[in-house]
This record gives structure tokens, C-alpha cells and sequence, in this order.
């Protein structure tokens, strides 16, 4: 495995420090294109599931976890001819216990953004138990997508973006906009105590969920009247959703959607949530923290220094410590950095991991944590055709 050697130095008033970081590939070849990442950390384990495409339209999703440092040989867990493969709207996967469920697009009729979310639910050793189901079982000809999951009690959580109601006008001629919705799907696969979170969502940013000792909590852009899109967040407490509530009043005011969602993090102590805002032209990477299981956020905590690009990830290091990833760009070029940041406001400098490409083709960086080190993976273009990148750091000098 190669190791690149990241010498920097933290100015102080008094000296310069040098500190190495060591990036470790972790080889991850396979045939065709591969693209669309989600990294998932569970119980000290570490998976990823992505689609390889081919000439021939063919996509198919496959899951691999990391073992002994290595990721071990794919799971194929579904293939089509008819899918909605897209950069920015990447499947997604969880793991309980033995069971994996992963989701993927498929187209539902000509529209470029008319597609269902399906699901499958199989056991880690390949055996399934529910095949190709839908999520959205709404019928309409419209766009579902935006799929995050986690784990909980009797099965998962799954919260996505759902446009059956897009396809109806309001009274001043416009689309109804996209809404976002929740479900649980249970250890057999069967969808229960669906819920409406919020009518008027965002159109096409990421989606987060996370658990807490209260109940779920889902983050995501919202979509105002007057066109603030800012981050908010929803709380199930006692089995009852509360009202969204905004993260941070940014008013960014866009007329169109950002494509750049949030991520939420949590532990037993603490949630933090990343997230990109460009409002009055300043575009940022912020961090807020909450101690109190999402009632409140503190006030927000800027992470990049030059101008931000954007899609972040986030995962805690320690119980008052997380890891954010952003992209950001200068006059050189775009680069893909992280940075260590704790509820008492300390940030670290920046780490770069790698100058990338800052279009589609990088797609949404993925970052995860495992004993203290760290882990991503992102999206690169090798010898005409997509492929994952897959690194590993530790933290213990950042």
C-alpha cells in the first residue's frame, strides 16, 4: 500500500511545527465504472456500497466491507437496465445486526426525473430476505430519492425526498414542491409508520438521519415560500414528530436547489451537523453542535478558509471532537480537506487529502471513523472511466 507523506506546519506566535500525516491507499479495483460511494461505519466495522456502470446501460449496486485492512470481494445486490443513476442522488445502505438493507433509483416512466426508491433487505452472508421492494408506494410518476439509513431497534430508519405531490399546481399556477418523508422498514421488510416531515423541501440536496437517546433526527434543506433554503431539522421525541426547526437561520435565499445537503453526526453526549451555505454571496462550510439531542443548536462554527465548495460529511472522533470533510477552492485548484473541530470551538488546521476535481465526477466525498482512524472515500476519473478512492489517516495528530 502506497503512503503519501503530508508534511505542513501550524503557525503560532512563536514557531513552526511540523507534523506528519500519513494517507494510506486502501486498493479498491474493479471493472467498469464505479462511482456514486456510501461509506458506513457500524458496531467497529467499516462498508461501502457503490454502482458499477457498463457500456451497455447496464448499472448494478455492490457492497464490499473492509477486513484485515482490505475490502474483500463484492456482494452484487442488484442490477438493471433502467435505472436513475445520478452523482449527486447515490444509494444508500445500513447494517443491524446481520441484515443489510441498500437502496437504488429506477426509472418509472420517460421523465428524466421520474423514479422510485427500491429497496433490498438480505442478510451479510448474501442470503435474501426481500427482493427489489418499493419504498414510495405513493404510485405517482414522479421524483423519490435522497435515501439516508440508519439502524435501529427492530430494523432501520429511512427518511428521502418524495415529489408525489409535484405533480399537482398550486393556486398561482407553480408546482407543489418536493416534500420529505420517513418510514421504518422492519427486519422482514415491511414498511410501517410512514410520516410526512415537512411539505416543502429542497429539491434534490442530500438527506441525513441519526439516532439519539430521545429518538431519530432527520436534517435536511428546506424550501420556504420565499425561496430560503436553509438547513433544518426534525425531531421524533417519544414517538411523535415535532415541527421542523431551522439549524441556523442563514437565509440563503436561491432560486433553485444547491444540490448540498447536510450531514448529521451523534454520540452519547452530543450531535453535530455540517453543512454548506452561500448566502449574501459568501459561500461557507459550518459546524454547529447541540447538547441537548437536537432541541437547540449552538451557534455556528465556520471550517474552510478559502471559498467553500461544499459537500461535507461528518463523524465524531471522541465524545466532544468530530471530523468534517468539505471541498473548498482557490486560485490553484479544487482540494478535498478535513478538519478536526470540538463543541468548545477549537478547529485544527486544515488536512488535505487530495487536489480533486471539482465537478460532478467527484461526486459527495465519504468520510467514517473507526479507532481513531479515519477513512474516505470519494470519486476519481482514471484512464477515461470513474473510479473509487479509497484512503485511510490516523488521527492522533491532527
Amino acid at each position: 500500500m502506497k503512503k503519501v507523506n503530508l508534511l505542513f506546519c501550524i503557525l503560532t506566535l512563536i514557531s513552526c511545527t511540523t507534523k506528519e500525516i500519513f494517507i494510506e491507499d486502501i486498493p479498491l479495483s474493479y471493472h467498469n465504472n464505479n462511482a456514486q460511494p456510501n461509506l458506513v461505519s457500524y458496531n467497529g466495522t467499516l462498508s461501502l456500497s457503490w454502482i458499477s456502470s457498463e457500456q451497455d446501460n447496464n448499472a448494478s449496486l455492490h457492497f464490499s466491507q473492509l477486513k484485515n485492512g482490505k475490502w474483500i470481494e463484492p456482494q452484487k445486490i442488484a442490477d438493471g437496465s433502467d435505472w436513475f443513476v445520478n452523482w449527486a442522488d447515490f444509494p444508500a445502505h445500513a447494517i443491524n445486526e446481520d441484515l443489510i438493507l441498500t437502496s437504488y433509483l429506477k426509472k418509472s416512466d420517460s421523465g428524466t426525473y421520474t423514479y422510485d426508491v427500491l429497496l433490498n433487505l438480505r442478510k451479510l452472508t448474501g442470503e435474501k430476505i426481500k427482493e427489489d421492494f418499493l419504498l414510495n408506494t405513493d404510485g405517482v410518476k414522479a421524483e423519490h430519492g435522497f435515501v439516508s439509513i440508519i439502524p435501529n431497534k427492530k430494523g432501520f430508519f429511512v427518511t428521502w425526498l418524495d415529489g408525489r405531490n409535484t405533480i399537482e399546481k398550486k393556486s398561482d399556477g407553480e408546482h407543489k414542491p418536493m416534500t420529505i418523508r420517513f418510514a421504518e422498514i422492519s427486519n422482514t421488510g415491511d414498511i410501517i409508520n410512514e410520516s410526512e416531515l415537512d411539505a416543502a423541501a429542497c429539491d434534490c440536496c442530500q438527506t441525513s438521519i441519526a439516532n439519539t437517546s430521545d429518538g431519530p433526527i432527520v436534517v435536511y434543506r428546506d424550501r420556504s415560500d420565499k425561496e430560503v433554503r436553509d438547513v433544518y431539522s426534525v425531531r421524533n421525541i417519544n414517538g411523535v414528530w415535532e415541527d421542523p426547526n431551522p439549524v441556523h437561520n442563514d437565509g440563503w435565499i436561491i432560486n433553485g436547489c444547491p444540490v448540498n445537503g447536510p450531514k448529521v453526526a451523534s454520540n452519547s453526549k452530543n450531535l453535530a451537523i455540517a453543512w454548506f451555505t452561500a448566502s449574501n454571496g459568501n459561500p461557507l462550510v459550518n459546524v454547529s453542535f447541540s447538547k441537548n439531542n437536537g432541541a437547540s443548536f449552538d451557534k455556528p462554527i465556520k471550517i474552510n478558509d478559502v471559498n467553500a465548495i461544499g459537500r461535507v460529511d461528518i463523524a465524531f472522533l471522541n465524545d466532544d471532537e468530530a471530523i468534517v470533510s468539505y471541498m473548498e477552492v482557490d486560485d490553484a485548484g479544487t482540494y478535498l480537506r478535513i478538519k478536526k473541530v470540538s463543541v468548545n470551538r477549537r478547529i485544527s488546521q486544515p488536512i488535505t487529502i487530495s487536489k480533486i476535481d471539482g465537478g460532478r465526477n467527484t461526486g459527495v466525498p465519504q468520510l467514517e471513523i473507526i479507532n481513531n482512524e479515519i477513512f474516505i472515500v470519494w470519486t476519481i476519473f482514471v484512464e477515461g472511466m470513474n473510479q473509487l478512492k479509497s484512503i485511510k489517516l490516523s488521527s492522533k495528530n491532527i
